[in-house]
């Protein structure tokens, strides 16, 4: 099959499997793709504006009702001149709230400016370098409904249908804290700590971040919850949900922790907790086996929890995560983010899979572990939506597009595979998670780029993983295979051609391929590291079939996979030269009976045109790029052997 037969193929199959696929896939609970595009709210000016500090504090002191989007309060936030002089502290907060006032440093602002949803108040007197600034922002009205969230609005209310609990609740992620609160939405700015007090009817119960300190009885039948967590957050991952709940109390005992960590759950009454008991109690199950994969849990000295809310998913809220449901994936996927994307975020939306794509792995590590036969599918189901698409890439290009950022195959399915492919690239799981556990450690806290977890891999494993990230992370698509193989005698020529299905041509990995024979099966493991590449073995026995990466580890398409009888299989005694034609990258020479240290190539006027030393080894690669088309000779030399053979260059 020619290179363009190949490619002609190729369309034919990726046109018919993604109509079928079109047609019977169905996003997940855990999907947020319902938003339309969003800009990040802040202007550019205004940014560079709230820049110029650095959050170390934030206190929300709300009245909410379960039954309404109306908010009064305020919200304090402490900071930190990073440099010069502060003469106006930039907020952003929606216009639909009226601000009545803003204290700093406990005078009142001389003005207060708003340009949409970009506010400045200005201070008394100037803040220096390093000084600390408190400002405390009065606010009321009521919150949007421009759906402008991951998953609907920023502080949403609304009847469960089931039970008929009233429920408001908020979901700030990516850019929508602004929409409930006056804040910063930047996301390497973590704040050192968070109060959330909400006041309430006092049939309702808050869920919120952190421990909840105190519950205060107040006149005309209403309650101040007090809740407080010293850990760094984000601002989307502040959070409230208000509702006349029933309280369900579990804990976990992860190794290394001083003492059991409490899972306190808020749950719909009415009957929910009977319905989701079952799934509720998988949770310190979860909890102790991602301790011990990932690191102890990052706020044990705190919590977890859930606040039910009828939001369609999950939302990972640090310490106490709002959820619509409970399901087996749905439970260990945000119970993850609590490592990845609460206390390790992403410090761009454009690597949003670092906290979607290892939250989404997972649900497949906790299948491993406590429902190990339905893993298989899991990755095989995952793998299926990330080849639906053919030309998506990991990084998010637009991120004012905040349903790029949530797309549930490339963010959440391509995202686990890539996860997934690393761990068979490191092919050590020791490793790996000790890896995970150095990633944790280091930027517990704090953000993460992808550059900074391929660094901290680099460093564990030793692995140089630039052509990894490079393709996988930065390029687009996924390889599509062409596997032939023929067999003669005792030997067995396994021939593969790979092109990427989008703009990334090539795709360097390692392969398995069982091979079945009369006498058993085995598994070998290859490099494909050449567009067009060709492996020979011994085999005693009678070949009846090849199954390409049999454990699927590899995120991938096989448009043919076939005995091709017409293959050449050549003697395993001899020497061998390949790809010959060449119009790849370079050439190799295999079953060499000495091992060459130098490589030189010469035209056919006998000038020598290429030499280069190489690694000793029965194996030899020789570099061609540059080469004109035309006849070369090859001479292999350790001193005192050497081998002789002609290849063609073809232009490429």
């Amino acid at each position: 099959m020619t290179k363009n037969t190949f490619l002609i193929f190729l369309s034919f199959f990726l046109l018919s499997y993604l109509h079928v696929a079109a047609q019977s896939i169905s996003y997940c609970a855990e999907s947020r793709s319902q938003a339309t595009q969003r800009q990040a709210v802040a202007s550019p000016e205004h940014q560079q504006l709230m820049n110029r500090y650095d959050v170390t504090f934030y206190k929300l002191d709300l009245q909410l009702e379960r039954n309404t989007t109306f908010i009064a309060g305020s919200a304090t936030i402490e900071a930190k001149v990073k440099s010069g002089e502060l003469s106006g502290f930039a907020f952003e907060l929606h216009p639909n709230f009226q601000i009545a006032s803003v204290m700093i440093n406990g005078s009142p602002a001389l003005s207060i400016s708003r340009n949409g949803s970009d506010a400045v108040a200005q201070l008394n007197t100037p803040a220096k370098a390093s000084e600390k600034v408190s400002a405390t922002i009065y606010y009321s009205g009521t919150a949007p409904t421009g759906a402008s969230a991951a998953i609907g609005s920023g502080f949403s209310t609304a009847i469960e249908p089931n039970w008929g609990n009233s429920v408001t609740w908020s979901l700030s992620e990516p850019y929508a804290a602004y929409e409930w609160w006056p804040t910063k939405q930047v996301l390497t700015d973590k704040a050192d700590s968070v109060h959330v007090f909400v006041t309430t009817s006092a049939e309702n119960k808050v869920g919120s971040n952190g421990v909840l300190r105190r519950v205060i009885d107040l006149p005309n039948n209403k309650k101040r919850y007090e809740w407080k967590s010293s850990y760094p957050i984000d601002y989307y991952l502040v959070s409230v949900a208000v509702s006349n709940y029933e309280e369900y109390l579990q804990q976990a005992t992860p190794a290394g922790a001083s003492k059991p960590v409490p899972i306190l759950n808020y749950v719909y009454s009415g009957g929910a907790l009977q319905t989701f008991k079952a799934e509720m109690d998988r949770t310190p199950g979860f909890l102790e086996h991602f301790s011990e994969l990932f690191s102890l849990y990052p706020f044990y000295k705190e919590k977890y929890g859930h606040s039910m809310a009828p939001m369609g998913g999950g939302m990972e809220h640090q310490t106490m995560t709002t959820q619509s449901t409970f399901t087996f994936t749905l439970t260990a996927h945000e119970l993850a983010h609590q490592w990845f994307g609460d206390n390790v975020t992403c410090a761009s939306w454009q690597d949003i899979w670092l906290n979607e794509g290892f939250a989404s792995y997972a649900e497949y590590l906790a299948l491993q572990k406590f429902a190990p036969t339905q893993a298989k599918q899991w990755i095989v189901d995952a793998q299926g939506l990330a080849l639906q698409r053919p030309q998506g890439s990991l990084k998010v290009l637009d991120t004012t597009n905040v349903s790029r950022i949530f797309d549930y195959r490339l963010s959440y399915k391509k995202g686990a595979s890539v996860v997934h492919m690393l761990r068979f690239e490191v092919n050590d799981d020791a490793l790996f998670f000790k890896a995970l556990q150095q990633y944790q450690q280091q930027y517990g806290g704090k953000t993460a780029s992808t550059a900074d977890l391929q660094k901290v891999f680099e460093q564990t494993t030793g692995k140089d993983l630039a052509y990894f990230f490079e393709q996988w992370y930065a390029g687009n698509g996924f390889p599509v295979f062409k596997i032939e193989w023929n067999q003669e005698d005792n030997r067995l020529l396994l021939a593969t051609e790979m092109v990427g299905s989008g703009t990334t041509s090539f795709f360097k990995t390692d392969m398995e391929y069982r091979i079945s024979t009369t006498a058993g099966d085995t598994t070998i493991r290859v490099t494909q590291d050449q567009p067009l590449q060709k492996f020979l073995f011994r085999i005693p026995s009678s070949v009846k079939s090849i199954t390409p990466d049999p454990n699927n580890w590899i995120l991938k398409y096989i448009v043919v996979n076939a005995k091709n009888e017409l293959l050449e299989v050549p003697d395993l005694g001899k020497p061998q030269l390949y790809p010959n034609p060449v119009g790849e990258q370079s050439i190799k020479v295999t079953n060499l009976d000495f091992s060459p240290t130098t490589a030189e190539v010469y035209d056919m006027t006998g000038k020598l045109v290429r030499q280069l030393y190489i690694k000793p080894a029965s194996e030899a690669t020789v570099p061609v790029t540059g080469l004109a088309a035309g006849v070369y000779q090859l001479l292999l030399s350790n001193g005192t052997r050497h081998y002789r053979s002609r290849f063609v260059k073809v232009n490429e």
